[in-house]
């Protein structure tokens, strides 16, 4: 496993009283987990000049167990969360964590930041103990400013995710199990979800950060479990479950 502080220089380091914190004088450490280097480094140039923002990021990692360890290591206040990740994606991060999110001293708060704008994935961090969800459409200045929200308590939603949140903790009826769509991993409904909606093949290879040929791959596997001829049927099987 690659140095789980990679790119920082500063993971582990205790927040420093001279820190300037931006003109508004304050400051919040960051953990990126992400498994794309190259949205991880967007999101640092965006976000990470800290003179500016008051936003140190600490920490990077790409998968589970290296987001739990960089996270452990340097205990950093808001932790910059992608739902799918290799090892067990976002929600297995939060079960680890747990007991880092319950500290009464020293608390971590994760934000969620995903592609994904799906009920179940919304709900499924949320459940885990995240204290927000924003998807990575969200402008540098309004995440620097859920950053801050989170990291001062609040919950902190892009606007359409936050009726989902409302409808599942109003409803005290377990969701349908879908045996169907439980065949599919995270990354394939994403897919399905796309597909559905009528994006093509490179369009989606851009919005996912994945090569076009990993797209075809995963339409295949969708395709094959779900019993499907075509993407037309997809979008009739996804559009009945009201995925799109």
């Amino acid at each position: 496993m690659s140095d789980p502080t990679e790119g920082t220089g500063t993971a582990g380091a205790p927040e420093t009283a001279n820190a300037s914190g931006g003109e508004s004088g304050r400051h919040v450490r960051v953990v990126l987990v992400d498994d794309h280097r190259m949205f991880r480094t967007g999101v640092q140039a965006e976000i990470g000049q800290t003179e500016q923002t008051g936003v140190e990021v600490v920490g990077e990692a790409a998968d589970v167990d290296q987001a739990v360890t960089v996270i452990t290591a340097t205990r950093p206040e808001v932790v910059l969360l992608d739902v799918h990740l290799p090892g067990g994606g976002g929600v297995e991060v939060l079960r680890r964590c747990a007991p880092l999110m319950s500290d009464a001293q020293q608390p971590v708060r994760f934000l969620a930041l995903s592609v994904s704008d799906a009920a179940e994935d919304v709900i499924g961090v949320i459940r885990g103990g995240a204290r927000g969800y924003v998807t990575k459409t969200i402008t540098g200045a309004d995440l620097i400013n859920s950053i801050f929200r989170v990291q001062e308590g609040d919950a902190v939603f892009s606007p359409r995710l936050a009726g989902f949140v409302l409808d599942a903790f109003a409803s005290t009826d377990a969701p349908p199990v879908d045996e169907d769509l439980d065949r599919l991993t995270q990354r394939e409904r994403e897919v399905l979800r796309l597909i559905a909606r009528g994006y093509a093949y490179k369009e989606i290879a851009k919005q996912l950060f994945i090569s076009v040929k990993t797209v075809e791959s995963h339409v295949s596997a969708v395709l094959r479990k779900l019993q499907l001829s075509n993407r037309h049927e997809l979008t009739r099987w996804a559009t009945a479950r009201r995925l799109v």
